[in-house]
């Protein structure tokens, strides 16, 4: 029978033991699959984590509290609620609450989260978040004197030092497998990559870099068209070799190229900077659409996703800005894309012309409402969000259908592309991730580029070129990066930062 009067001591002890109960079973299943708990050592350290988690979180509760039990429960509360959304997605999808996936979040739009909702969402806010909560708003907590909190303080931290020094053997493992305990306990996992997006953002936000100036070459009208995939996985596609027909209006292309490719990481927003980009880093460099347009070429953006760097240039057009010029159930998907698409580039003034079609087509967990019906090629499809509960044939089938109605908005693009006579033309498509589809019990994408599974980063890299255009060079494996300056080479931007090794044409 919990206590409606309790000291900050006692107060503090319940809700660490809550939390542990309540969200730390992903931590701990964890470390069991990773030590070898068999031998005493192994013992040591799980005994030994299980008592740290209990007093560090006791502690800072216990801080929080005595300072302020008004701020405490305000805390409280929300570590809570925001704790058991978190826990529901570890356990449902198998992520991990590092600085990538806090970045995902605060960065999706409602039309994405919305794919999420389900009834086992809301019992686990409900049982896990709002049931403690108002038991936390409820109880009155009886502080203690500042003699007694600066003995309780001294103890407890000389102990977690201890307990820490005891450990000094295991400093290896934890350190080994930090990416991973570092994004699991709560609800400090969130609450620390909440800090270091942030942290990294105010650095990205510093201006950016501007490239050396460029010039064009030459007046031979050319065009790009660059479709940047999302959560598109190479294994999947039939010209790759997969078993199911997944292509089959590209197979039959001519001039057509496909190589293996690898993502720089494996969720959106990094991915799609990786591709705008000369090069992989951290810095906010020039990305290609606004160096292009900077330097006098027309430049197009459509879009349907989200993620992608600030795009300075003026033809940007949403799905709600293409939406009145639509026509057709297509404008419910990626088609809307090609809305206006080839009059575009005839009505341009200009010689030289990029357009990027950002699409979301293969975006989870709702993989089957991504695509018209007629496109349901392969049956019977998962409609769960929650992905374990489908069969692993019924997800499979679903996302096979998104690879189906790919292949036939590229194969779209292509057609119109060929009846641009005047100009020597390209569609470039690459993915910005791959996506893991019950393959070692993991769902979707967002797990560090270091430790991720091959799903999440190999990714088709499939090349189009008109009749009497460039060819390619036979590359085996290329990188995100080699779209920046193929695009150049193509369209004969010349510049100091062209680099002859990451262009894909002859």
């Amino acid at each position: 029978m919990l206590k409606n009067n309790v000291k900050t001591t006692h107060f503090a002890l319940l809700m660490s033991f809550l939390n542990f109960l309540f969200f730390h079973f992903p931590f701990f299943s964890y470390v069991f699959k990773n030590v070898d708990y068999k031998s005493l050592n192994g013992v040591f350290l799980i005994i030994s984590m299980m008592i740290i988690v209990l007093v560090v979180n006791a502690f800072i509760f216990y801080l929080i509290c005595f300072l302020s039990r008004y701020v405490g429960k305000f805390l409280l509360v929300l570590f809570f609620i925001i704790s058991a959304v978190a826990v529901y997605f570890i356990n449902t999808y198998g992520v991990l609450i590092d600085k990538s996936m806090i970045g995902n979040i605060l960065n999706t739009n409602y039309a994405e989260s919305s794919n999420f909702f389900s009834i086992k969402l809301i019992i686990y806010i409900v049982v896990f978040g709002v049931l403690p909560s108002v038991y936390i708003i409820k109880v009155k907590i009886i502080n203690e004197t500042w003699k007694r909190f600066g003995i309780t303080s001294s103890l407890t931290l000389l102990f977690i030092l201890t307990l820490v020094f005891a450990n000094a053997s295991n400093w290896l493992w934890i350190d080994k497998n930090a990416k991973v305990i570092g994004a699991l306990p709560m609800p400090w996992s969130y609450v620390a990559n909440t800090y270091l997006f942030y942290k990294d953002k105010f650095k990205s936000n510093e201006k950016e870099i501007l490239l050396p100036d460029a010039t064009i070459k030459d007046n031979q009208k050319s065009v790009v068209v660059l479709v940047i995939g999302e959560s598109a996985r190479s294994q999947n596609f039939s010209l790759y070799g997969y078993k199911k027909n997944t292509n089959p209006l590209l197979s039959k292309m001519a001039n057509l190229f496909h190589f293996d490719a690898t993502s720089c990481a494996t969720y959106t927003t990094a991915g799609v900077k990786c591709i705008l980009e000369h090069t992989n880093t951290d810095k906010l460099y020039e990305i290609l659409p606004n160096y292009l347009y900077r330097n006098n070429v027309e430049v197009i953006w459509k879009t349907t996703n989200w993620g992608e760097p600030p795009v300075h240039i003026n033809n940007y057009q949403n799905k709600e800005t293409l939406m009145p010029n639509c026509k057709g159930e297509g404008c419910n998907y990626d088609e809307i894309l090609l809305t206006g698409l080839k009059d575009q580039i005839l009505a341009s003034k200009k010689n030289k012309i990029f357009t990027v079609l950002h699409t979301s087509t293969s975006h989870g967990p709702t993989y089957s409402k991504k695509y018209p019906a007629q496109f349901e090629t392969f049956k019977p499809v998962c409609n769960s969000v929650e992905l374990g509960n489908c069969s692993q044939t019924e997800l499979i089938n679903a996302y096979d259908n998104t690879i189906v109605y790919t292949d036939y908005i590229l194969s779209k693009v292509i057609e119109d592309l060929k009846q641009l006579n005047e100009f020597k033309s390209t569609m470039i498509f690459v993915s910005d991730h791959g996506e893991s589809l019950g393959e070692k019990n993991l769902y979707m994408h967002g797990v560090p580029i270091s430790i991720a599974p091959k799903e999440q980063y190999e990714i088709p890299f499939i090349v189009w070129v008109s009749d009497g255009s460039k060819q390619v060079k036979p590359n085996k494996v290329l990188s995100q990066n080699h779209v920046f300056h193929s695009v150049l080479n193509f369209l004969s931007i010349q510049s100091p930062i062209y680099d002859e090794g990451m262009n894909i044409f002859k």
